[in-house]
C-alpha cells in the first residue's frame, strides 16, 4: 500500500486520536430515564452515578441528545448541545473520602457531547465553611468554554 504525505501524517498521529478515546472517565452513569421531546428523535436522557468518594451521594444528570432525522437536518453529525441540568442528593450515609479540599474542587464526571471536542463534566467542590458539598455540570471545549451550567448542593449536616 503507498501512502502520500497526507495519509503517513494521519498514520502518525493515530496512536494520538486512539488514546483520545481511551482516556478513562472518572466514573460511569447508568441511563435511568429518557424523555422524547420531538418528532425527530431528539430526547432528554437522565444518567446516575454515585460520587465515586462520597459514600452515600447519588447525582443525577440530564442533557439533551439529537436524534438521526435532527443530524440530517442540520448537519454537525459529530455534536449535541451543551445544555444539562445536575441535582445531587443523600441517598445513604454519608462518608466522605480523600476528596481534593481546593477551591478548584474535583472532576467527577465526564461524558463526550463530540466526538473529540465537547465533553460534558461535573465537578464537586468542598464548601468547608458551610460543610455543603457543591456540584457543577458544565461543559468542557477545547476552544469556545460554554456559560451553560447547572448546580446543586448537598448539605453534610451534623447529628
Amino acid at each position: 500500500m503507498i501512502l502520500n504525505d497526507r495519509g503517513s501524517r494521519f498514520h502518525r498521529l493515530l496512536p494520538a486520536i486512539v488514546a483520545l478515546f481511551v482516556i478513562a472517565e472518572p466514573v460511569a452513569a447508568e441511563k435511568v430515564g429518557n424523555v422524547d421531546v420531538d418528532w425527530l428523535g431528539n430526547d432528554i436522557v437522565i444518567e446516575a452515578f454515585a460520587d465515586p468518594e462520597v459514600e452515600g451521594v447519588t447525582c443525577h444528570v440530564a442533557y439533551f441528545e439529537r436524534g438521526l432525522i435532527d443530524r440530517l437536518q442540520k448537519g454537525n453529525w459529530f455534536e449535541d448541545p451543551s445544555n444539562s441540568s445536575i441535582a445531587c442528593r443523600q441517598t445513604g450515609p454519608i462518608a466522605i473520602g480523600d476528596i481534593d479540599r481546593s477551591d478548584e474542587g474535583e472532576s467527577i464526571f465526564s461524558e463526550r457531547r463530540s466526538i473529540i471536542w465537547k465533553s460534558l463534566s461535573v465537578k464537586r467542590i468542598f464548601d468547608n465553611e458551610n460543610q455543603t458539598l457543591i456540584y457543577v455540570a458544565h461543559a468542557r471545549e477545547v476552544q469556545n468554554g460554554s456559560a451553560k451550567m447547572s448546580i446543586s448542593t448537598v448539605p453534610l449536616f451534623q447529628n
